[in-house]
This record gives C-alpha cells, structure tokens and sequence, in this order.
C-alpha cells in the first residue's frame, strides 16, 4: 500500500512472525546458557558441535515423550521424561526392571549345613540363610541384606558364611561400639581356630599386621575417623598432615556391616567411608533396614554396589558414576555436563516417584513401589519370628501400654509449656517458614516429651530458658548424695572419699576384685588425691549430670517415674529374681530414674553412651552374673541395638519416640534366641500429653515399614494413605 508520495508505508509483522522472532531470541537466550555452562577448556569448534548435538536430541526425546504419553494415556512425570533422555545414551537402563526380573531368579533358601569348625548346631532357618549368603556371593551383587528380625541369630549366621569355604584372611566386621566385645566374644566361642582383632581405641595392632587375622572387628567411629584423616587430614604443629587409612589401604575378603542402617544417610562421613572400602564379597546386617522413609534403602543399594541402581546417570553422553563428582560444582569431573545433566537412578526410578505420586493404583509410585520389590527380593532375605515360630522355639511376647495422668502441679506446668509452644508453632505456620524452623520445632517437642517424664529434665536443663538457676554440687556416684569430699576415679567416675573407702575395704574382705561400681572395670582411684573441685578440668572431665543441679533432700518424684516404681515393685513381690531393662533416650532421665530406684532398694547397674568397649562388656557381665542385680538402664542410643540380654524378661519404655523401629531393637534385646521365659513389654504413657500423639503415629510408621518389607506388597500397601506417604517419604 503506497501513500500519496509514492513511497510504501512501514509493513506491521503478522502474529505469526512476531512469535517466530520471539521464539528466536528465546533460543538465542538459552544458546548463550549453554555455552556458559560449557567447560571452560572446550574449543569453538566444541561448543558448536554440542549446540547442533542438543538440538537433534531434543527432536528424538520430544518424539520419544509422545510416544510414552500416548501409551500411558497421562501427563509424563519428571522420571519418566528422564527416562526417555537416558536411553540416548544409556540404551541399557531401557527395560533394566524387566531384565531384572528375568535374568535373575529370587534364590529360594533350602538348608546347608554348617562347616564342621562352626561349635553350635545351627536351626533350620539359619541353615537356609548359609545357603542363600553363599549362592549370593556366587551371583551379580557378590553380597546382599540379612535383614532377619531382631534376635533371630544373624551374628551366628555370619559367623557360619565366615567359616565356610573357600575361606581367606582377612575379613572386617564393623558394628556400633556396644557390639563388638559381643562379636569377640561369640566368634572365640563358637568358631575353632578362627583368630580376631578388635581395632578400635587406643590399643590398635599396625596396619601391616591386620591381614593376619581371619576377622578385624572395628566401629563406624573408627572407620569414620580413619577414611576422614585420609581424605581431609588433620592439623599438626600447624601443618595439614594426610594419614592413609589402615582399614582403606588392601582389599578385604569380606566386609559384614552389622547394623548396617548406622549408613542410611548416604552423605554422612561413616557411609562414604563405608563405600570406600575394598572387598571381594559385601554383607549388610540389619534387623530394620527401613526406619523412617524410601531413601534410607539406597546407601544400602550403595554400599553393595548394585549396578545399575545405585549409580548416577548423565543425559547428554555415556557418562555413568558411583559418586557424585563436581569437584568445582559446575561440572562432572567424568564427562563436564553440568550437574541438572546427571540424575540418580534411585531417586528418579523409586524414591521421588512415591514421595511425590504415593501409591495410587496405575500411577507412577506404586509402579515404583513395585519396582523396589522386584530389587529387594533378589537382594534380601528377611524373616520374621512370627514367620519361623516353630524353628525358634521362642516364649511369646507381650506389649502393654500403661498410661498415668499428670499430677495437679505437673499439669500445670506441661500446659505452661504446651501453650508456649503451640504459640510458637502457630507462628511458624502462619508465616510458611515450618520447614526453616525445623530444629527450633524439634527443640520444643523435646521439651514436651521431657516434661512427661519428669518436670527436672526442662526446669533444671543446663540450656534451657525454663531452666531454674541452682548451683552445681557433686554427687557420690555410690550413695547419690552430696559429695562432701568428692574424689574422681580414673574411668571418671566421682565418689565420696568416704563412701568408696568402705565399699574398697568390704570388697577386698569378701575376697572380690575390686571394680568400679558404675562401670564395673578393675578400679584405679588415689583415695588421697586432692578433694575435687568443680571448676577444675578435673570437674569438667567428671561428668555430673543433673543429679548435681538438685536439692537431693528435697526431691519429689514424678508420676511417670513412681509408676515404672509400683511395677518393679510389683515384680519384686511376686520373683525377686526377674530381672528388667529400663530404656530413656534422655540421659538425665536415667540419672533421675537410678536415684529413685537405688533410694527403693533396688540393685541396679547402667550402660552409658561413653563408655569404653570393656566398660561396657564388664557392665553387662555384671547384670547378667549377678542375681541381685535386678535392673539394667539403658539409653536407647547407647544400648538400643547389638546387644544380647537374655537373663532379663521385662522391659519399660521410659518415654516414646515417632520412629517404632527403635523401640522394637530394644525390645529385642532380651526377646532372642536363648530366651526362656515368656517377655512382657510395658510402655509408660502420659495421658493428655504429646506421647499420645507419638503412639499413633508409630502406627503409621510400621505400616510404612511392612509395606517396604513384607513378601505381600498390595496387602501391605493398603495401609497407608497418599498424604501418610507424602509424610513418610520426605528427602
């Protein structure tokens, strides 16, 4: 169209053209992305090739999404779209489930007997697991998960896969710190001519000598701090020194990780530690592989090395990896595509489908959940006593919840702090920051629980704001009374001068080796050192607890505490020689709970968090040699798992935590084979308090658990609604 002087006016561009040029300089953007996020070394030429590369890609995996989308006949989740870019590169990963299921057949356990080096007669269970730990170490994960319940004799099972043949030195065993006297201990008894070592403390044999022995046993603290003084050294005279790790340094023959969920966070420093480590055959041992989510599986899947499942994936090339290698955060040290590139399959196949899909019949997490089945079937063998009755031969279990109301003046004071809290909590919510204030939340519930057990444990808490100002005073570790003339012994135990003097002299003259009263080692104490002083380091060393910050006088119970009383003292009425497992993850708890029950008369002994491994095998000789010795304390992180109390048949849950897999290893300490009296369970419960909230939702926990674990998934699954799953399965 032209205008009166002939010349044309400026053309307005279409709709058309208009999103054409700004689909361009869209393109331009992302073009310019890309190059950025390219490796800085790459050349011209380089770039180019992968910007025409990309572009080709995207063309195949649009194509290949629609296909998926039209067969699926919904939206395609962020897995699946991972899916399809994968098999560009990692054709492999295309029906890796389906070859899973085909290629490897389940290994059905059928009985084996032991080798004849084994001194015990294995039940036919055990038998059947030899031979399942046998024909997996014959297959593709040269290993797998004897996830028996607890108290079913995994550590003989073990012992039994050690002593057959082929046998070759050496083989580690790493478990919590409360094990391994009982690892020794069981190995020197029931396997002839087998020779170990405890590496673990200051007494450690070279590191040149440890392939002599058919079995080093070590803690993941040990491991831990051995793999860390490896890869990030330590500081000496001011200087950065690397040590190569003793345990890092040849290849095992077998590695067995008792406890094996003390690796279920896979970024912790004992779980790397873990997968650095070089062995022919790998074993993990774990009564409750699967505690609070989905996720804790993997390290697990991780340490067995289990290809494909375990490796991570990049979608722009054939790079495949175990670790996650960024060294500058920017790209793979393998391959140079950025992190977003790379995906783990795990987290893309199982973990995310269910936390974020739950399992809804025909969507992607239960096609995830049957996914895990499929894996753990060909890679676990679990059973349960329930399931092998008969085999074990085991006296039945009882669980009882006891529940007690709060006293006039402790009501008071719970709802003081429940109305505090609530406040606090609301204030979170409303301002959408739940998740930022995570810590501060469990800090309030923590409170609440200790205030259910006992008002001392917020009121006279070193750190908190409730906290009463009392003096420090120290406490005789024998009479729980004032120390007037405080000495400390040299496992840093703290005495009256007085008090350990007479308790020396009437041991020496009934002809006893005289122990520590608390630890029960051989006791080292100067009874003319110089009186105690609180303000010392030797006071500080000494650890005094809450006993200390008391009026001892003037103490009053609570009503938790006067009922756990009233059902000791109903047992000791009725069999003064049964003997009980008192269990607190609250330490100060357990210092209240000794001072009550040693003012009752009742003959108690402890197991505390840091002790030293003969500290703690002398402690548990002592309850289980001594008849008089009626209860046994434990916490629950210090004695809650790897532990054999068989002379006990009762057990009290002092206080209740949300993750049930716990309390059920304390349960079974004592509910195991070499049990023969029937085993009650008493959980005390605070009526109107937040361990009500606590019970159920432990419900809801076990079902998550059955649903991972049990041979029937459907019927397990069933359990649990989406939002339970959307609870459960967080990252």
């Amino acid at each position: 169209m032209s205008d009166g002087s002939g010349s044309e006016s400026p053309t307005k561009k279409s709709p058309a053209a208009k999103k054409s040029a700004k689909v361009s300089r869209a393109e331009k953007r992302k073009i310019e992305r890309e190059i950025q996020n390219m490796p800085d070394h790459w050349t011209q030429e380089e770039r180019e090739a992968e910007i025409e590369r990309t572009k080709k890609e995207k063309e195949v995996v649009a194509k290949g999404e629609r296909k998926l989308r039209k067969q699926l006949g919904r939206k395609l989740t962020q897995g699946e779209k991972n899916q399809v870019r994968l098999a560009l590169y990692h054709p492999e990963l295309v029906d890796c489930w389906g070859d899973l299921e085909s290629n490897i057949e389940p290994i059905k356990p059928v009985p084996m007997e032991a080798h004849p080096s084994l001194k015990l007669t294995l039940l036919p269970f055990q038998k059947e697991s030899l031979f399942w730990m046998k024909k997996q170490e014959e297959g593709v994960w040269r290993g797998g998960m004897l996830a028996d319940e607890m108290g079913m004799g995994k550590t003989i099972q073990t012992i039994a896969l050690l002593l057959s043949e082929p046998r070759r030195k050496p083989s580690l065993v790493v478990a919590p710190v409360v094990a391994l006297m009982q690892w020794k201990h069981e190995i020197e008894t029931h396997a002839e001519g087998f020779t170990t070592c405890l590496y673990h403390g200051s007494q450690r044999v070279k590191a040149s000598e440890l392939q002599k022995y058919d079995v080093v046993l070590t803690s993941y603290g040990t491991l831990e701090a051995a793999f860390r003084r490896q890869q990030r050294g330590f500081k000496k005279n001011n200087l950065l020194i690397k040590e190569k790790s003793p345990l890092h340094s040849f290849k095992w023959f077998r590695v067995v990780l008792d406890e094996a969920h003390n690796i279920k966070e896979r970024t912790t420093n004992a779980a790397k530690a873990a997968f650095a480590l070089d062995a022919e055959y790998r074993w993990c041992l774990s009564g409750t592989p699967l505690q609070n989510r989905v996720g804790e599986l993997y390290s697990l899947v991780r340490f067995l090395g289990a290809d494909p499942f375990s490796y991570y994936f990049c979608k722009k090339c054939d790079c495949k990896s175990l670790h996650w290698a960024f060294a500058n955060r920017r790209h793979c040290d393998q391959c140079g595509h950025t992190p977003m590139a790379h995906v783990s399959l795990w987290n893309s196949e199982i973990l995310t489908p269910i936390a974020r899909y739950g399992i809804e019949e025909g969507g992607p997490g239960k096609t995830a959940f049957k996914k895990l089945k499929i894996l753990l079937d060909r890679m676990m063998l679990r059973r349960t006593k329930l399931e092998r009755a008969d085999d074990l031969g085991l006296p039945p279990r009882t669980i009882v919840v006891r529940r007690d109301f709060f006293s006039p003046q402790e009501k008071e004071l719970y709802m003081s702090l429940f109305t505090n809290a609530k406040r606090q909590f609301d204030t979170y919510l409303d301002s959408g920051t739940v998740l930022n204030n995570y810590s501060n939340i469990f800090s309030l519930i923590t409170r609440m629980r200790q205030m259910a057990c006992h008002p001392d444990l917020v009121l006279r808490a070193k750190k908190s704001a409730l906290a009463v100002d009392v003096a420090e005073g120290t406490v005789c570790r024998i009479c729980n009374d004032t120390a007037e003339d405080a000495i400390v012994s040299a496992c840093k135990h703290v005495f009256d001068r007085e008090c350990i003097r007479q308790y020396l002299e009437v041991t020496q003259l009934r002809g006893h080796r005289p122990e520590c009263p608390v630890c029960h080692i051989e006791i080292s104490i100067d009874l003319e050192q110089e009186a105690m002083d609180l303000g010392e380091e030797t006071g500080k060393r000494a650890n005094q607890g809450i006993l200390s910050r008391l009026n001892v006088e003037n103490w009053r119970s609570s009503s938790k505490l006067e009922a756990l009383v009233e059902e000791l003292e109903k047992l000791r009425r009725k069999d003064c020689t049964t003997k009980s497992l008192v269990f607190s993850q609250f330490v100060s708890f357990l210092d209240l709970i000794a001072f009550r029950l040693q003012r009752a008369g009742f003959n108690i002994c402890r197991l505390e968090g840091g002790m030293t491994p003969q500290q703690r095998d002398a402690t548990i000789q002592h309850f289980m040699k001594n008849t008089q010795v009626t209860v046994f304390l434990i916490s629950l992180k210090a004695g809650g798992v790897a532990l054999n109390l068989t002379e006990a048949s009762m057990v009290f849950m002092m206080d209740s935590w949300w993750n049930p897999s716990v309390e059920y290893q304390a349960m079974d300490r004592i509910h195991r084979l070499g049990q023969k009296r029937p085993v009650k369970v008493v959980k005390l419960v605070v009526e109107d308090s937040i361990e009500d909230q606590i019970v159920q939702l432990q419900h809801k926990k076990l079902a998550m658990t059955d649903a991972a674990l049990s041979r029937d998934p459907d019927a397990a699954l069933g359990k649990l609604t989406v939002e339970d799953l959307g609870f459960l399965f967080k990252l």
